[in-house]
């Protein structure tokens, strides 16, 4: 792909991307929407990116590169299995002016996902990182369930951090930062990811 060679001119197209789309979801995101924002001409957009399937794989790697980047810090610093779930597991909720834009993004990204291949093949990659961190937290902290067990457990709190993260953005009344981290204290309590006495 080619690129601009200013790079504080590809900061600020790259910046607008990731604006656009958590601002007006992926029908705002076009390539005139993009130039708006960065200050620059539509040719200057289409230099390093030909369509609008190639600004929506930006964001989506700019959100897998944020998280990422976040959650292997975090897991670093924990001093147990537990306070590493944990602390994944919040960063990846909407809690802040900054986390509720990147759950923007990811939901706008998936629309987008719904009818491309392309698409959606870049985010089941993406995504496949975070379901896979855990499963391995999950199994370090219950090493008594087996390998399904495991699975399944680790689905139903990935498919709750997604859905609570993705309702907030349109209804922060009832998912705001209190009943988010109420329910997923709860839900590690449950599912004896917290509690060290529980037997659930």
């Amino acid at each position: 792909m080619a690129r601009t060679k200013d790079p504080a001119a590809q900061a600020r197209i790259s910046h607008a991307v990731w604006e656009v789309l958590g601002e007006h979801g992926p029908h705002g995101l076009t390539l005139r929407a993009v130039a708006e924002r960065a200050g620059c001409t539509t040719g200057l957009v289409l230099h390093r990116f030909p369509d609008k399937r190639a600004l929506l794989l930006h964001a989506r790697d700019l959100l897998h590169e944020r998280t990422a980047a976040r959650t292997e810090a975090l897991e670093a610093a924990a001093a147990t299995p537990r306070d590493a779930l944990r602390a994944v597991l919040r960063q990846a909720l909407s809690l802040t002016d900054e986390t509720r834009q990147e759950a923007r993004v990811w939901l706008g990204y998936l629309a987008a996902a719904l009818d491309d291949e392309v698409l959606a093949e870049r985010h089941r990659a993406g995504h496949g990182v975070f379901v896979a961190r855990t499963r391995r937290l999950v199994a370090e902290i219950r090493p008594e369930l087996t390998e399904a067990e495991v699975a399944a457990t680790a689905t139903v709190v990935v498919g709750f951090i997604e859905g609570v993260s993705t309702l907030s953005t349109a209804d922060d009344d009832h998912y705001d930062a209190a009943a988010q981290l109420a329910a997923l204290d709860r839900l590690l309590l449950v599912l004896g990811l917290d509690d060290e006495t529980s037997d659930a």
